[in-house]
Formats: C-alpha cells, sequence, structure tokens
C-alpha cells in the first residue's frame, strides 16, 4: 500500500500520475491544484448586484436635483423676462418728449444685460472647463493610486475599474444633463431677444400711440386736451362741424395774442384705416377735399394726420411736406401731432411782430409795398425752422434703426455662445476609455484583461 502522486484537471476529475494498486491511498492534503471558478463566480455575481443597486440610486437622486435645479432656473429666467416686458410696456407709455432721454437709458440697459449675459455665459464656461479639468485631475490620482495598490491587492482590481467605468459615465451624463440647461436657457433669452427686436421694428410707426378702444379722432384731442392749458393756454380746437359746399375737416386749431391777433390756424383731417370701408385709401386721396376745406375754412395750413399706408417708407420717416402739390400741406403719423402743431406755433410767434406791424398799416391805409419782404423773411425762418425738426426727427429714426441692429447683434453673439457649448458637449460625448487610458499602460493591461475574462 502507497500514497498515489494525484493532481486536480477540473471540480470533477483527478488524474494519477502514476499506476496504483487497489489499496493505494490518495492525500487530498498533498494536491498541488484547487479549483476556485465557482466560489469567484459567486463572489461575482453578488458584487454587481451591490453595484447596480447602488448605482441605480445614485441616478435616481441625481435626477431629482437637476429637475429641481433646473425649474429654479426656469422661473428666474421667466421672472427676468416679465420684469423686462414690464419695463418695456412702462416706457411705451411715456411722453414722446422723453423718448430720446429714455432710448438712451435703455441702450445703457441693453448693454449692461449684453455684458452681464456675456458674463454668465463665459462663467458656465469657466465652471465647465474647471469641472473637466477637476476630473482628469481626480482620474489621474485615482490611477496612480490604484496602481500601486495593484500590487498588493490584485483581488481588489475588478472593483476599481468598475468604479473607474461609473466615474466616466457619470461625467458624461452630468455634461449632457448641463448642456441640455444651458441650451433651455438661451432659447428663452433668444426668445426675449426677438421680441423686442419685433418691438423696436414696429416702434417707428406706433411710437407712443394708444389704439386700444379709441378713433383717431378721440386719440387726437386727448391728446390735445391733457397738455391745452399748459402748453396752448390761448388756443382753439374744437371739430369742424361747419359744412361749406357740402364739406367739412375733423378739427380747427387757431391761436390768437392777448390783443387778438390771429397768428397761426389749422384744418385737420384725421383718417384711420379702422374707420374706413374694406377698400384701402392712398393718403394722396384726401389732399384736394382737404384744401378745400382749409380755404374755406380760411385756415393758413392744412395737415392729415393718419395711420393709412403703414407700410410705407415715405410717411412713416416723419414729418411730410407735401406743399409741391398743395400750399402749406402736411403729412403725419399719429405720434407726430402735437411736434407739428408745436413747430409750427413756434415759427409763427417769431412773425407776430411783422402781423402787428401789417394790421396798423392796414388801419392807416399806409403804403404796403415792404409787407411782401416780411413775409419772405418769415418764410425763410419757417423753411429753416422746419428743416430744423426733420433734421432731429430723421436722426431720432436713425437711433431706433441702431437699436435694432445692435438687439440683432446681441442675438447673433448668444447663438454663437450656443454653438460653442454644443461643441464642449461633443468633445465630452467623443471622451472613451480607450483614450483615458492612452500613455497610460497599467490601466490598458487592466481593461484588456476585462475584456479577456
Amino acid at each position: 500500500m502507497k500514497k498515489l502522486n494525484v493532481i486536480i484537471k477540473d471540480k470533477n476529475t483527478l488524474v494519477l500520475n502514476e499506476e496504483g494498486s487497489v489499496g493505494d491511498l490518495i492525500d487530498l492534503t498533498e494536491l498541488k491544484s484547487v479549483d476556485l471558478t465557482n466560489i469567484e463566480s459567486q463572489i461575482d455575481d453578488n458584487k454587481d448586484k451591490l453595484y447596480n443597486q447602488k448605482l441605480d440610486l445614485y441616478i435616481n437622486n441625481s435626477k431629482k436635483e437637476f429637475m429641481l435645479e433646473k425649474e429654479n432656473a426656469l422661473k428666474d429666467l421667466n421672472n427676468q423676462i416679465d420684469e423686462l416686458k414690464k419695463e418695456i410696456e412702462i416706457e411705451k407709455n411715456k411722453n414722446i418728449d422723453a423718448l430720446k432721454l429714455k432710448e438712451l437709458e435703455l441702450n445703457n440697459k441693453f448693454k449692461e444685460y449684453e455684458i452681464k449675459e456675456k458674463e454668465k455665459v463665459s462663467l458656465l464656461i469657466n465652471e465647465k472647463e474647471e469641472k473637466i479639468k477637476k476630473l482628469e485631475n481626480e482620474i489621474n490620482e485615482f490611477n496612480l493610486k490604484k496602481e500601486l495598490e495593484i500590487k498588493d491587492k490584485l483581488n481588489e482590481k475588478e472593483l476599481n475599474i468598475i468604479k473607474l467605468n461609473s466615474e466616466i459615465k457619470n461625467i458624461k451624463a452630468n455634461a449632457l444633463l448641463n448642456e441640455k440647461r444651458i441650451k433651455e436657457e438661451f432659447d428663452y433669452k433668444i426668445k426675449g431677444k426677438d421680441e423686442e427686436i419685433a418691438f423696436y421694428k414696429d416702434f417707428k410707426s406706433k411710437q407712443s400711440t394708444k389704439m386700444l378702444g379709441e378713433t383717431l379722432e378721440q386719440h387726437c384731442e386727448i391728446s390735445f386736451n391733457s397738455i391745452r392749458m399748459t402748453a396752448f393756454p390761448n388756443a382753439y380746437f374744437e371739430k369742424d362741424n361747419d359744412v361749406v359746399e357740402g364739406t367739412k375737416g375733423d378739427f380747427i386749431f387757431r391761436e390768437k395774442t392777448d390783443d387778438g391777433i390771429e397768428f397761426l390756424s389749422i384744418m385737420f383731417e384725421m383718417k384711420n384705416e379702422a374707420d374706413l370701408t374694406s377698400t384701402k385709401h392712398k393718403i394722396s386721396d384726401f389732399f384736394d377735399k382737404l384744401d378745400k376745406d382749409r380755404k374755406n375754412k380760411k385756415c393758413e395750413y392744412a395737415i392729415i394726420v393718419t395711420t393709412l399706408e403703414a407700410d410705407s417708407e415715405l410717411y412713416n420717416n416723419g414729418i411730410v411736406d407735401v406743399s409741391y402739390k398743395y400750399p402749406k400741406m402736411y403729412v403725419i403719423r399719429p405720434q407726430f401731432f402735437i411736434p407739428i402743431i408745436t413747430l409750427l406755433r413756434n415759427s409763427a410767434l417769431n412773425n407776430i411782430e411783422t402781423l402787428r406791424e401789417l394790421n396798423v398799416i392796414r388801419e392807416q391805409n399806409i403804403d404796403i409795398s415792404n409787407f411782401e419782404d416780411n413775409m419772405n423773411e418769415f418764410k425763410d425762418k419757417f423753411s429753416k425752422n422746419y428743416d430744423s425738426a426733420v433734421l432731429h426727427f430723421s436722426k431720432a429714426i436713425e437711433e431706433i434703426d441702431k437699436s435694432i441692429s445692435h438687439l440683432q447683434k446681441i442675438k447673433d453673439e448668444l447663438l454663437t455662445s450656443q454653438n460653442q457649448l454644443r461643441l464642449a458637449n461633443d468633445k465630452a460625448q467623443d471622451l472613451t476609455v480607450k483614450k483615458l487610458t492612452r500613455g497610460n499602460p497599467t490601466m490598458k493591461k487592466m481593461f484588456d484583461d476585462i475584456k479577456k475574462d
């Protein structure tokens, strides 16, 4: 009887290395190899279950935190947009005399807003880059630490690799979520800028004029009466109810000096698109009637206040002189109603002394040969005042166009920032295990071992 030399081939088979007889012994304590595959497999299964449970819990918590941050960010952005809309609405309803000052303030606010938005975008990008660098440093530190631990703790190899893969997945997931949140914020801001641009484009033809529930005549009458006692205390401004030769105007403006000398008279015709039939009229269709009404009521000037031909570049530029067709006739939009009266009045005030002298000459039957020279001088002065006023109004329109162009540039900048964020996200999506292990032979070998297993 002797001890046989035996080795383990697998969990079910023993192999004899020498011949044996009945009664020979096999000493299990001297077996050269033991297969632990089944034991390790059970351990691996239990580790995977525990890891998946922790991973699901982490993902659910991350989703809840992200949705809460997204809701708060959207609320803050909506509040900012509402505040900006309220501010713009208040500015629309202010007196036109404060337009230039307020426009300057708005431009300053837009510049500040633009700077703040650019700073926010820059800060977000910098924060994201810092996070990426920080994560890269953490990965490098993690790799170095694991390289040292692998020498003494080979049994922890698989757990460390799984942890590293989890961190990489989390980085990509967070990058996607952040990119989506930032894109939504920019979409809201771009939409707000588009609304502001549309507002300013419409501003040239409808600035400071509220037509809600009012006719054009009511609007002009209210505008005049609101400043009558302060700006025109001695003026007459009433509806023209006297029909002469089958026609009449809408309103007559007259103003006299304290000693009874009439120095300004205007026949007004108000034409609103809503007041007409479905047939579209041109402004020039009313020139002949207005000139006839002016002559019948012995008025010096004739003015059409209208919203017709709303897309006309000519009539949207400001005060339009049509005296090349009919003498002393002008076409204006509603927002220039008070300015045209003020302009003509200021010019007429400079001629009051001439009118007084004319009355004295007429009463005394003195030669009036110098009258024509005085009137020509008055015309020259009025022409200069009118040209100056038109120049100022044109400059105001140009400034509005510049504001529109400036807002368009802000929109383009935001779109460019959005594109940069998209490129950053593409780079994050392109991040792979292969790239992370480039130049790191130890980690590459660990991943290759996993693939082989």
